[in-house]
C-alpha cells in the first residue's frame, strides 16, 4: 500500500521555532517545503527550499499548493516593524490555507496576557494584553479563530496554536533572551545578565521540544477541532536561578558573575532604538511569574516532550558557539544577586 505524501509548508524555516519544527516534521515522515527569502541560507538537509517572501501573498499561496499544514513561524527581525508587517503575513497564510485546505500551525507566546492578573494560565484564561506586541498577538489569534468559524464568508480555515514561554535552543536567534543577554554567541561565559527579579519564576521553552510537540500534533491533525489551542509548560524555573546554575555548570564556572538587567536604563536607550522601546514593555513578565498550564496538551498527547534542563542549556550553548566544559562544576554555584 502506498502511503500518501504529507506536505508541510514552513514559513520561517531559517529561524528557531520554524527550523526545529521543520526538522521534527521530517523525522515524522513529512515532506517539508521551506519558503525563504534568501536561498544562500539553506543549510538544513531534508527541506525543499523555495524562494519567496511571507509578505507576498501569491508566493505563499503558490508554495502551499498540496500542503496539509502551514507552519507560520515567521516574524520581523528583532522587535522592529511588528505593527506594519505581522498582520499582513498572517493574512497571507490564511489565504494560502484556504486555497490549499491546509491547517495553520502558529507558535504562540505569553505576551497575550497580563502577568499581574494570572500566575497560571490555561487556554480559557482571558487575554488582556497591555503591550503593543501582545495586542498584535491577540489580533493574530483572533483572525485565525474568525477564519475557522463555520458559515462565515471567509470561514473554513483550520488552525492550531501552541503557546509557550521564552524560546531557547541551538538555533536561538538574537530575538531570544537567552542569546541576547544570558550568554554572548561566540564567546565564553564570563558574566550572566539576567532580566528577572530575584525569586520570580519564569517559563522557558526548549526549541527542539516545541518542534517535536508540533510534529506530534500535526500527526493527529484530523482529530483536532477546527480551531485548537494548547499550552506548552516547558522548563519552569521556579525562582529564576535554575537556568543560571545550568549555564554556569555547562561553562564549568564555580562562581559565575551574575548581574541584573538595568531596566532603568532601557527606556533611555529606547529613545534612540525601536528594539529597546519594545523591550521596556516586557519588564512585567520578569517581575511576575507566569506559568502555562499544559494539562490539555498532556491529555491529548499523553505527555509533553521535555529535555532535561542541563542537557538543553549545554546544547543551546554549543549551537551558539559558546564554549562548554566537558564536565561542569555543580557545587557552590552562586545564586543571582
Amino acid at each position: 500500500m502506498t502511503i500518501p505524501t504529507r506536505i508541510a509548508l514552513v514559513l520561517g524555516a531559517n529561524g528557531g521555532v520554524g527550523g526545529e519544527t521543520a526538522a521534527a516534521l521530517v523525522r515524522h515522515g513529512w515532506t517539508v517545503r521551506a519558503l525563504v527569502r534568501d536561498l544562500t541560507k539553506t543549510a538544513r538537509p531534508g527541506f525543499d527550499y523555495i524562494q519567496g517572501d511571507a509578505l507576498d501573498r501569491d508566493a505563499v499561496v503558490s508554495a502551499a499548493k498540496g500542503a496539509s499544514i502551514i507552519v507560520h513561524a515567521v516574524n520581523p527581525p528583532g522587535y522592529r516593524s511588528w505593527k506594519s508587517l505581522v498582520l499582513p503575513m498572517i493574512d497571507n497564510s490564511i489565504a494560502a490555507a484556504r486555497a490549499s485546505s491546509a491547517r495553520i500551525l502558529l507558535p504562540g507566546t505569553i505576551y497575550n496576557y497580563d502577568p499581574a492578573a494570572h500566575a497560571l494560565i490555561d487556554e480559557t484564561t482571558p487575554q488582556r494584553a497591555f503591550t503593543r506586541k501582545g495586542k498584535i498577538r491577540v489580533e493574530m489569534e483572533a483572525r485565525l479563530e474568525a477564519a475557522a468559524a463555520p458559515g462565515s464568508e471567509n470561514g473554513g480555515v483550520r488552525s492550531l496554536i501552541l503557546r509557550a514561554g521564552d524560546y531557547f535552543g541551538p538555533r536561538s536567534t538574537t530575538n531570544s533572551w537567552f542569546a541576547s543577554g544570558l550568554v554572548t554567541p561566540g564567546k565564553p561565559v564570563k558574566t550572566i545578565l539576567y532580566p528577572g527579579d530575584k525569586g520570580v519564576g519564569h517559563a522557558w521553552a526548549y526549541l527542539p521540544d516545541v518542534g517535536e510537540t508540533f510534529a506530534r500534533l500535526a500527526d493527529r491533525e484530523a482529530e483536532l477541532p477546527a480551531f485548537a489551542r494548547f499550552h506548552f509548560d516547558g522548563l519552569w524555573d521556579a525562582d529564576g536561578t535554575a537556568l543560571i546554575r545550568a549555564i554556569a555548570r555547562a561553562a564549568g564556572l564555580k562562581r559565575p558573575k551574575v548581574f541584573r538587567l538595568p531596566w532603568g536604563l532601557v527606556p533611555i536607550a529606547g529613545l534612540f532604538n525601536e528594539t529597546f522601546r519594545e523591550l521596556t514593555e516586557m519588564r512585567p513578565f520578569w517581575r511576575e511569574p507566569v506559568r502555562l498550564d499544559n494539562r490539555r496538551l498532556v491529555a491529548f498527547l499523553g505527555e509533553e516532550p521535555r529535555t532535561l534542563l542541563e542537557t538543553a542549556v549545554a546544547a543551546t550553548m554549543r549551537g551558539l558557539d559558546v564554549p562548554v566544559a566537558e564536565q561542569g562544576a555543580p557545587s557552590r554555584l552562586a545564586r543571582a544577586a
